[in-house]
């Protein structure tokens, strides 16, 4: 049977290898994870709350074992592993607390004796998910499916499969019965197939755009529900009136965190021009300041890319710009999968570094005259995933937030996500929330019930 190697990037020796799950395996799993289903959803939520607060327990109990394997399978620093499996606690113990609220009747008021409208799971619900994130993006998932009765069935990246069977580890050690969360170990090609499979009702994915064209292609086909979140361009605008200092600690945060490998990143920098010579200068510096290396150092802040091949892309992106023009101020050498924090100036829209996502350290600046025009760069993109806004007056920079093409307006703010808040983007970026009284609400049924005497 086809095998699957992960290797570490930092240093290329190969972790374990997995042997992937055959047809008749799926179709085993899928069939269980239905059998489950009819049970799992008779469940109330305080049987479900119980189990989810031992999931969340057992992140917070096992956070080093999760986050090594993490940190081993893609490069990431090891602090920000740990702060992942935290994360994952966090909205674990949000649904724990809040689905029963979420999902409570609508009672809405008709001419009949009784009008209400309900939520019921839908069953099996797969997850195809990337590797940047690989138990956030999961468990952001898993915690408001499984709180709302339903199934969910994992196929991860294929580069992260000991964190995906990680992932059903923590249920299974949290109490939850059987097939209630399942990781299928399959390549991209029997995603297809799996969705066809009418024990899938619904589908979720975290990816790349033709990743997400692919499977919203074939869910159409099939009249399934999905929610896509893709890639994003974030904008970093800021204005002349900034607190410059505050600003720059954010922005290095926004961009540099998980070795700027997240969807959320903020990639294009776009710069008051009254501001720019001492924003650049002191921008650079606090770049500089940034520790690369082991990724299992506790100091280390920026790491190796995921795979040698995703930072010879970038690379790309950097040399391909600079030869338009761009100037580069920081950085910009490739060593295997290592990119080390890189700073690119002058950049415009024509160039690869502002009309492209680059996934990985480097961070373009462009600078503009007024907010008109700086309006215009922030939603001269294809995508629409979230955009952060510096200023001191709040109120202003509130008042803009309308203009802005984007799921998401932070001010004064990197863009994140919250278990409180709905995520989720607009144009490339894909369709529907996550998190929130949104995401739990997006895989149910919503069903109107109606009542005569």
């Amino acid at each position: 049977m086809p095998k699957v190697t992960s290797v570490n990037p930092y240093n290329g020796e190969e972790i374990e290898s997995f042997t992937e799950h055959t047809k008749i395996e799926i179709t085993s799993i899928l069939e269980k994870a239905d059998d489950r289903f009819y049970k799992w959803r008779a469940t109330s939520f305080a049987e479900r709350k119980k189990l989810m607060l031992a999931a969340a327990a057992e992140l917070k109990k096992n956070t080093q074992e999760y986050a090594e394997k993490m940190t081993l399978e893609i490069g990431k620093p090891i602090s920000q592993s740990i702060a992942e499996v935290e994360k994952c606690a966090w909205v674990c113990e949000y649904y724990a607390e809040n689905a029963h609220k979420h999902l409570a009747d609508e009672i809405i008021k008709t001419d009949a004796h009784k009008s209400y409208v309900k939520y019921d799971p839908m069953g099996v619900v797969l997850a195809v998910m990337p590797w940047n994130y690989p138990f956030w993006q999961v468990f952001r998932f898993a915690a408001p499916a499984l709180m709302a009765g339903n199934i969910g069935v994992l196929k991860h990246a294929s580069n992260v499969f000991g964190s995906a069977l990680n992932i059903e580890k923590v249920f299974e050690r949290a109490g939850f019965p059987a097939y209630c969360f399942t990781t299928l170990l399959v390549g991209s090609d029997k995603v297809k197939s799996i969705i066809e499979n009418p024990i899938i009702k619904a589908v979720t994915l975290t990816g790349s755009g033709p990743a997400g064209a692919a499977v919203a292609e074939t869910a159409g086909k099939n009249i399934k529900k999905t929610v896509l979140e893709l890639g994003g361009n974030n904008a970093l605008v800021v204005l002349k009136d900034c607190d410059i200092d505050k600003t720059i600690t954010t922005c290095v945060q926004a961009r540099f965190q998980n070795t700027g490998q997240s969807c959320i990143a903020g990639k294009r920098l776009i710069l008051a021009e009254e501001i720019s010579e001492e924003f650049i200068e002191k921008l650079v510096k606090k770049v500089r300041e940034l520790k690369s290396g082991d990724p299992r150092d506790e100091q280390t802040f920026v790491g190796t890319l995921a795979r040698e091949d995703l930072a010879k892309d970038l690379e790309k992106q950097v040399k391909e710009s600079i030869k338009k023009g761009a100037k580069l101020l920081l950085g910009g050498k490739r060593q295997n999968a290592y990119f080390e924090p890189t700073i690119v100036g002058n950049v415009t829209p024509s160039m690869p570094m502002f009309n492209q996502e680059t996934f990985g350290p480097a961070l373009s600046i462009t600078t503009f005259k007024d907010v008109e025009e700086a309006i215009a760069l922030s939603n001269d993109s294809k995508f629409g995933l979230g955009v952060s806004i510096f200023s001191e007056d709040i109120e202003a920079a509130e008042k803009l937030a309308y203009r802005f093409e984007e799921g998401a307006v932070f001010i004064n703010e990197l863009v994140k996500s919250d278990p409180r808040l709905p995520f989720g983007g607009i144009k490339d970026s894909g369709y529907g929330r996550e998190l929130s009284s949104h995401g739990i609400q997006e895989f149910v049924n919503r069903k109107t019930v109606y009542i005569n005497k």
